[in-house]
């Protein structure tokens, strides 16, 4: 469902990444992995556009947008591509002003232009999917971390994407908090919800990924099914990072 071809990006004189190409499938859910500064947020950010690659060709889904230096793509194509993707960011972005059901209505009220009783509907049925319906009138101030996160999960569900992005969604929560959004990614995964998640939390790369992509200095090292990558990697870089990783989380 998502393919990219030979993406680049680069800010000022320093190349983020570097000729990066994979495809994602319909279904399943894609981790990337790999060290601070190693380009997956940006690889992620790319998909919906939130950073315009400088070179390379990125299809979502019937829609296709080429990348040339110097060239600007236009307003229609980047909403072809971003109406089709849900956003899920690690410092949570809620509206403060808004409660917790307004949060997911808001989307549906000021784009999709839904009446109020539809939208409400809509938003009650996924605050039920990620287990805070019982906060729907609750500001966002007065909720954890982990409850914050997952009402910005039912937000990005909201418009029905076909593909949802998770930019490190366990990164500021502590392990307790973290497992809430583990478990809610998880059950998302078993339906068959298509994702892409940057993160460095191997606990949640391992339980939720089908298949996982290791990047370091913006170029693919690895990439393969969840089972390859973190029992079986063929490069001793992907090796070396997952058995430190796990080393580091057996000590904690």
């Amino acid at each position: 469902m998502i393919e990219l071809t030979s993406i680049s990006k680069s800010f000022g004189g320093t190349q983020v990444l570097d000729n990066v190409s994979l495809k994602v499938a319909e279904g399943r859910v894609t981790a990337l992995i790999g060290p601070s500064g190693g380009g997956k947020s940006t690889l992620l950010r790319c998909i919906n556009l939130l950073e315009i690659p400088d070179a390379g060709t990125l299809r979502l889904g019937e829609a296709a947008v080429e990348f040339h230096p110097g060239h600007r793509v236009g307003w229609d194509a980047l909403q072809k591509i971003r109406r089709q993707t849900g956003m899920v960011f690690q410092n949570f972005q809620l509206f403060p002003h808004r409660t917790v059901l307004e949060n997911v209505m808001e989307g549906l009220s000021t784009v999709l232009r839904w009446p109020r009783g539809k939208a409400e509907h809509h938003a009650r049925a996924l605050l039920v999917k990620v287990n805070m319906e019982h906060k729907a009138n609750a500001w966002p101030a007065t909720l954890s971390g982990g409850q914050q996160q997952r009402v910005a999960i039912a937000r990005a569900l909201a418009m029905s994407p076909r593909v949802l992005l998770c930019d490190e969604p366990t990164s500021a929560l502590d392990p307790e908090l973290a497992t809430e959004v583990v478990e809610v990614l998880g059950k998302l995964a078993g339906e068959g919800t298509t994702m892409v998640i940057a993160t460095h939390d191997l606990r949640l790369a391992s339980r939720v990924a089908n298949d996982v992509v290791f990047l370091e200095a913006g170029k693919v090292v690895e990439q393969g099914s969840s089972d390859l990558i973190f029992g079986a990697a063929v490069e001793a870089r992907t090796r070396r990072f997952v058995s430190s990783i796990n080393v580091a989380q057996q000590g904690a």
